[in-house]
């Protein structure tokens, strides 16, 4: 069999769900393609086109769908979230470089990197609630669990901001370190987490007026958060230093485990089981594969160029968590 037959294959089979039950999307962003992993194969199965520049991956508020932005051709792309079907095309949403849904679902918020705005949507159609032009190149997004805050870190200004969903009004815009990027909500809702690229470490952040409470060092280029699942640990990528830290958040955040991962680690997503960690490898296109329990690399997987995102079909680890899920253009790019 013919490597375009092999191809049509893969995508009939993608199209029809049989190759879904344990499947993994990983975006690569210098290709406009996404990749379907198996899990069981640790393989690709399938490439397949997409919109150009896909940086970040969401699932819809009724957990239905996988929704992936396009950056520059400025649209939303919909799968079926148990087959991979593709459901619909949204256009019109402006560089969506960075998207989430507030935890109530009412909201969909995008940090446009490259045009310097954040937009608040309604999630039902996607209607435009309020464009907010703010400087400093709007990148990662969390929110508080009342879903009346979004957080937009700001990585040339080295900012946070925070904005009210409802009236899209500015509370506050503070300077927390060089180069933050990814942010994530501690379910007290009473402390924010932000990676400091620039900085090699993460900053911890009061989410009433954006001050500064401590830092923690981790690793050069800590960029990017995902949860364990306990409520209480998160593994943060390390992007230059090649590694993703484990850390402990309960009382003051300390680093409590390490696995070396090389070529630029970014995104992450954990497998239904809670037994493995994936994770993007950006500069040698190929995916990690991290025995949680022993903190080792057991496997890897060859994708497409600047692979970022990640995702397990199935899985409701991200649904309701509002984690970032990146990707970024370049090899060489901080975002």
């Amino acid at each position: 069999m013919n490597r375009l037959s092999i191809a049509a294959l893969a995508f009939s089979l993608v199209v029809s769900g049989t190759a879904k039950a344990d499947s993994v999307i990983v975006l690569n962003s210098d290709e406009a393609s996404y990749s379907i992993l198996s899990r069981s194969t640790r393989t690709e199965v399938a490439r397949l086109p997409v919109g150009r520049e896909p940086h970040h991956l969401i699932v819809s508020p009724d957990g239905k769908e996988v929704i992936i932005g396009s950056t520059a051709t400025n649209e939303l792309l919909s799968l079926d979230i148990n087959t991979g079907e593709r459901k619909r095309v949204v256009k019109d949403i402006l560089d969506p470089y960075h998207l989430g849904f507030s935890p109530d679902g009412k909201w969909l918020v995008t940090a446009a990197y490259r045009l310097d705005h954040v937009d608040i949507y309604h999630s039902d159609g996607f209607r435009l609630a309020g464009r907010i032009f703010i400087d400093g190149l709007p990148s990662h997004i969390a929110f508080d669990a009342e879903s009346k805050t979004v957080f937009v870190t700001l990585q040339q200004s080295g900012r946070l901001a925070a904005f009210d969903l409802a009236t899209q009004a500015l509370k506050w815009n503070m300077p927390i370190g060089n180069a933050p990027a990814g942010v994530v909500m501690l379910p007290d809702d009473k402390r924010l987490l932000v990676a400091l690229t620039g900085e090699d470490r993460i900053a911890v952040v009061d989410p009433k007026d954006g001050s500064v409470k401590s830092s923690l060092q981790t690793g050069k280029g800590a960029h990017n958060f995902f949860p364990k699942g306990d409520g209480r640990h998160y593994f943060l990528s390390n992007r230059v230093e090649g590694t993703v830290s484990l850390i402990d958040t309960k009382d003051d955040p300390k680093v409590v485990g390490s696995v070396r991962i090389p070529g630029g680690p970014d995104c992450m997503d954990i497998t239904p089981d809670g037994k493995e960690l994936w994770v993007t490898q950006r500069f040698l296109r190929r995916v990690a594969i991290v025995d949680i329990d022993t903190l080792k690399v057991v496997a890897g997987i060859p994708v497409g160029k600047s692979p970022h995102g990640v995702f397990m079909m199935k899985s409701t680890a991200t649904v309701t968590s509002g984690l970032p899920v990146r990707a970024a253009s370049t090899a060489g790019s901080p975002r």
